[in-house]
């Protein structure tokens, strides 16, 4: 009930909610993203959704405009001539993810969940089959980004996944409990800012944003 029903019913609310209240936060960010480098305040990014089914996910752009087209992060010289100041405040504090409340209020994503892999990160993805977790709905955050973020390797990231997965399918009122619970770690998390490494993983060399 709780997996097919309740969960989804407080994506909609929990998003529709936060994306009211932090619509001035929005605004905010948006004008401070064109003053420092003037181009479009969004970028999309194509993700592996429930059941494999690639979506577009929406961030806030963090680098500029003249940054190389189509290369990951990891393959730049010197990233960080390529991350604007905005951009770097807001990977650091986490604030270009939120655009992805808007993903989840349409139904791309939910509040916690397996983070959603590039559509080729094939590596994660095929780990992922093995733990059932490419058949739930990706999520803002998860178990994975709470137990180490970016320094867990790819094999071990989809093993927690499939932990969460389990849960959910469990039944009863367990997946609620753990849902909660990563939502409140996540913001220990986000503060510490423990775990976060430019480009993800180093088992997978995958970076998260492309121009």
């Amino acid at each position: 009930m709780y997996k097919s029903v309740f969960k989804r019913f407080l994506d909609i609310l929990l998003s529709l909610i936060a994306l009211i209240c932090l619509l001035w936060l929005y605004v905010v960010i948006a004008v401070a993203i064109y003053i420092d480098d003037p181009g479009p305040v969004l970028f999309t990014q194509k993700r592996v959704g429930k059941d494999k089914k690639h979506f577009q996910l929406h961030k806030f752009r963090t680098m500029k405009i003249s940054a190389p087209h189509d290369v990951p992060t990891h393959l730049f010289n010197n990233a960080n001539e390529y991350i604007t100041r905005v951009g770097g405040f807001l990977r650091k504090a986490s604030l270009d993810e939120l655009p992805q409340i808007w993903d989840i209020f349409v139904g791309k994503m939910s509040i916690v969940g397996p983070r959603p892999a590039l559509w080729n990160q094939y590596d994660l993805i095929s780990e992922r089959d093995k733990y059932g977790v490419n058949d739930i709905r990706p999520g803002l955050t998860g178990l994975a980004q709470i137990s180490g973020r970016d320094e867990v390797e790819i094999s071990e990231k989809a093993k927690i996944d499939g932990e969460y997965a389990k849960v959910l399918s469990s039944g009863g009122i367990k997946p609620l409990f753990q849902d909660i619970q990563c939502i409140i770690k996540t913001f220990f998390v986000v503060a510490s800012q423990n775990g976060v490494v430019e480009g993800g993983t180093q088992e997978s060399k995958v970076n998260e944003e492309k121009f």
